[in-house]
């Protein structure tokens, strides 16, 4: 591994924003009295969203809505998706990702004002489908706790997705919410090789201690899927079936998997992040991915990009199902209840007459 490398850190670089006509660059160092800093610190900037539940529209993903109160993610995992959507933001898809995030400090009040609507029917939403909701920051400001008591006032179903423990801090509001049938969790677990998971998630907590929340949500009877995602062949697509095991013996009641791809500037931070930390077997890897995608890294076509194509994606997908079908064989994530739901519009409208 070369020295000059980022611990701590998923991606290595800053990759060109491609929406950015001007940047700050370094190479004619020679012209510089002294190096370029930067700051490497994470930063926090606030946005004042005016909407925070997005309608997903995408065949791949039907009838969904989703709500993220933060963009960018310290987690740093390296294939993550979201990376490329910093960009629009005017930062980089590479360590800018990593280290500024955007925060939605009014994003309770939003939630509340979407229920509030008269339109508004009760359908679950995403906890979040695009960055963690749980990542560091989330531990000081309690954005997403506040997001749960919203949910659970006027008894709206939510899924989360997560790969942090500190899920369990809210174990209380996730109880209030299972007793209606109003709640579901997905765990993501993209290795137990702990060295693999180091490199790969930099700031994730450790795959020991996903099926710990794993099994305590068990325990307490709420609905909970393992997500095998993203799975990298060559690099740890031969863990799926102790992965699956791991997580039906801690009491997950499903799993779900996705194939990595690698579209925008993804495609270059994971090639360096590879080149640099898997050397031997980069090119291996990267080949097996594009075998996948129609030989590219880069992937976007509705109904393929997500599972992949050919003999290698078959294969995953074959060895996947067969280990769902062994150690969850007849397990099933209780279906939402929607008839809770709380529309408050007619009695404020009522109220607003006085």
């Amino acid at each position: 591994m070369e020295s000059e490398y980022f611990k701590g850190r998923g991606a290595q670089l800053n990759t060109k924003n491609p929406y950015l006509k001007l940047e700050y660059v370094t190479e004619h160092i020679e012209g510089l009295d002294e190096p370029l800093l930067e700051n490497s610190a994470t930063q926090l900037f606030k946005e004042s969203a005016k909407k925070i539940v997005n309608k997903v529209e995408s065949p791949d993903l039907p009838l969904m809505y989703s709500l993220n109160p933060y963009q960018g993610c310290e987690h740093g995992c390296i294939y993550c998706y979201a990376r490329n959507a910093h960009q629009y933001w005017g930062f980089s898809a590479g360590l800018d990702f990593e280290r500024k995030i955007i925060v939605k400090h009014n994003a309770a009040a939003l939630l509340e004002k979407n229920f509030q609507h008269k339109n508004w029917e009760a359908n679950p939403i995403l906890l979040s489908g695009n960055t963690d909701c749980y990542q560091p920051i989330e531990r000081k400001l309690k954005i997403t706790q506040s997001l749960l008591k919203v949910f659970l006032k006027y008894r709206n179903p939510v899924s989360i997705i997560t790969k942090n423990n500190l899920i369990l801090r809210d174990l209380d509001l996730l109880e209030e919410l299972n007793a209606l049938d109003l709640v579901h969790v997905n765990i993501s677990i993209t290795s137990l090789n702990e060295s693999l998971r180091q490199t790969l998630e930099p700031r994730t907590v450790t795959a020991k201690g996903r099926l710990q929340v794993i099994e305590k949500l068990a325990e307490k009877n709420i609905p909970v899927r393992v997500m095998a995602a993203p799975i990298i062949p060559g690099l740890n697509s031969e863990e799926l079936p102790e992965i699956i095991k791991a997580a039906a013996d801690a009491g997950a009641s499903d799993a779900g998997f996705t194939i990595v791809r690698l579209n925008g500037a993804i495609g270059d931070l994971f090639t360096d992040w590879i080149t640099k930390n898997y050397p031997d077997r980069a090119d291996k890897v990267l080949n097996q991915i594009k075998e996948c995608h129609g030989g590219s890294l880069n992937d976007s076509r509705f109904g393929v990009r997500m599972a992949g194509e050919g003999k290698i994606a078959e294969s995953i997908k074959k060895l996947f199902s067969l280990s769902v079908k062994k150690y969850m064989g007849g397990r099933t994530m209780r279906p939402y209840n929607t008839t809770h739901f709380i529309n408050n519009y007619n009695r404020d409208e009522q109220l607003s007459l006085f």
